[in-house]
């Protein structure tokens, strides 16, 4: 469960930044959100997925893969960021590019939904520095979802009878089957991997 809070101690803070902990912090339009480091099925779920787009999607030259990268508001760098666990990043969008953090929206991010979490407050924010794509999979049950910025706000692109749903920003395809995060590549099904709690199934 992350905390927020307007004005901490500057003890507090502190000692987060000496220990570690601030790692996954986040600011809200000023307003410092805490959270916990991820539990050790999410990073793992997280790895999987992130591994997979290093090895399989990147190196075609599709674009780069990011690991909680610090994603600002533009102009606001660090009263307004947040922190996805993944992000994907074109060469079209390659100017926003701080190295410490991005200043405006990438194509893609990814969060791996924890229960009581605040991967859904977020979407206000990608929305309006006009992130392509949002992917959220649940920890738990690897349900995922691709929302599609349209009008300002994301709508869930549908999937196909066979649970396929699309991404067109990175001409992938994602579904849950069995409990398992299953992509691959738009057109091809024979490059579909299934992604378990270690990597591969």
């Amino acid at each position: 469960m992350n905390k927020a809070t307007a004005d901490p101690p500057r003890d507090r803070l502190a000692w987060r930044k000496a220990t570690g902990l601030d790692r996954y912090d986040e600011r809200w339009a000023g307003v410092l959100h805490m959270a916990p480091a991820p539990s050790r099925s999410h990073q793992a779920l997280e790895g999987s997925l992130e591994s997979y787009l290093l090895t399989e999607w990147s190196p075609r030259g599709h674009g780069e893969v990011f690991h909680q990268i610090n994603v600002a508001r533009p102009g606001r760098w660090p009263e307004d960021f947040r922190i996805p666990d993944l992000v994907l990043l074109l060469a079209n969008r390659r100017s926003i590019d701080r190295d410490e953090y991005f200043d405006g929206g990438p194509n893609v991010v990814i969060e791996i939904e924890s229960p009581g979490d605040e991967t859904r407050a977020k979407l206000g924010f990608y929305a309006e520095i006009d992130v392509r794509e949002v992917w959220i999979v649940e920890r738990d049950t690897r349900r995922v979802e691709v929302l599609r910025l349209a009008a300002n706000a994301y709508e869930a692109v549908g999937a196909a009878d066979d649970g396929w749903i699309p991404s067109a920003e990175t001409g992938l395809e994602l579904r849950c089957r069995e409990e398992l995060l299953e992509i691959r590549r738009s057109g091809e099904p024979s490059s579909a991997v299934r992604l378990g709690p270690r990597g591969r199934a």
